[in-house]
């Protein structure tokens, strides 16, 4: 029985993907590497520590993780003011439909809770989640299964009873890794991401409300 619809953001309920290319093109830039967007699709859905972690180990670059992130959180404020973000086409519909239906939702995402709770303030949409939790607060990020574990457990539902809706490929091993079905929502903005693992792959989350959730086969 679905209880409960777990959210990743980035790229599913906006599309942020490209303000976080630009600002860590912006970070790794002041540390001498130029980067392009096909040296970051890799890190989409991955945790911002793991993520720095890798790239400074690959580019021997000059800051610690922790300078590094402090850097990168820094420039994502300021980017939040020049970038006009909306929820993406089709999000509030599914989540006032969830709602009405009595289904809990939740987000799921790999970014700090800082940018999680400013972006879903400014999109209007904060009060339909029930939870929130960032990869940062888990021992491990995506691909493993703990930050959909733990908002399981947050929430009261068990993994069988969730659903998560994805938008790459890490999300999608974490969300099967957790025993949950998933969605994959195949957006351009997020790369090239292979979803084929997921329960369903839909181009617009218009496709979505609750029978069709309701419906989705394991």
């Amino acid at each position: 029985m679905l209880r409960a619809v777990i959210f990743d953001m980035d790229g599913v309920i906006v599309d942020s993907e490209p303000i976080h290319f630009e600002v860590d093109k912006r970070v790794l830039k002041k540390c001498g590497i130029i980067a392009d967007d096909e040296m970051l699709f890799p890190y989409v859905g991955v945790s911002n520590p793991d993520m720095w972690k890798d790239l400074k180990g690959k580019h021997e670059l000059p800051m610690s993780v922790d300078e590094l992130m402090a850097l990168q959180s820094e420039l994502k404020l300021q980017a939040l003011n020049e970038f006009g973000l909306e929820a993406i086409d089709g999000i509030k519909e599914l989540l006032a439909d969830l709602k009405h239906n009595d289904i809990a939702a939740a987000v799921a995402s790999s970014s700090p809770r800082f940018f999680i709770e400013t972006v879903l303030e400014i999109t209007g949409i904060r009060a339909f989640f029930a939870d929130v939790l960032s990869g940062e607060e888990v021992d491990r990020g995506k691909p493993y299964p703990d930050i959909f574990l733990k908002t399981a457990e947050m929430l009261g539902v068990s993994p069988e009873e969730c659903i998560v809706i994805e938008d790459s490929e890490h999300g999608v091993k974490a969300a099967l890794a957790a025993g949950m079905k998933c969605i994959g929502f195949a957006n351009p903005n997020s790369g090239s991401q292979d979803l084929s693992m997921a329960s369903s792959i839909v181009n617009s989350i218009r496709e979505l409300d609750y029978e069709y959730l309701k419906r989705l086969p394991g």
